[in-house]
């Protein structure tokens, strides 16, 4: 059985809960990344995307000098280290999500697993890449 340690990435760069929307949007063009896990001290408490800055920020009119908290997502799928990779494939499948920060039992951010992530461990990244990719309606 491959477990999520055998496949995740552990160097995971965080933005503190209080830091603001721009310096969150800095960060994800510094890293070309388009997601960031949210962390109060080492405890993960949600995650942003440019998405949300986009849609939760930008379009709402929150201010940029709002803290990231205020746009985050904050019910995070997560999974710890020695869950079943294949139950956290499906997790993301389910949820639509392309990445699952790993956290230790008491919520601390040890890691993260992406789609990425999984190709490079089997290339076995394509069914749950179809299920996350799947179109969704527009809710009107």
């Amino acid at each position: 059985m491959k477990t999520v340690a055998d496949v995740m990435t552990r160097d995971v760069i965080s933005i503190g809960s209080n830091d603001t929307i721009r310096q969150a949007a800095m960060m994800m063009a510094d890293l070309k990344v388009g997601s960031l896990p949210v962390c109060d001290g080492e405890k993960l408490v949600g995650t942003v995307t440019d998405r949300d800055i986009a849609v939760r920020g930008v379009a709402s009119g929150v201010e940029p000098v709002a803290p990231v908290i205020e746009i985050a997502t904050r019910h995070v799928q997560c999974c710890r280290e020695d869950d079943d990779l294949d139950a956290v494939k499906q997790k993301m499948a389910s949820s639509r999500i392309r990445r699952v920060p790993v956290v230790d039992g008491e919520n601390r951010l040890v890691g993260i697993v992406s789609l990425g992530d999984l190709s490079m461990a089997d290339g076995d990244a394509g069914e749950t890449l179809k299920a996350v990719s799947s179109p969704s309606r527009p809710a009107r």
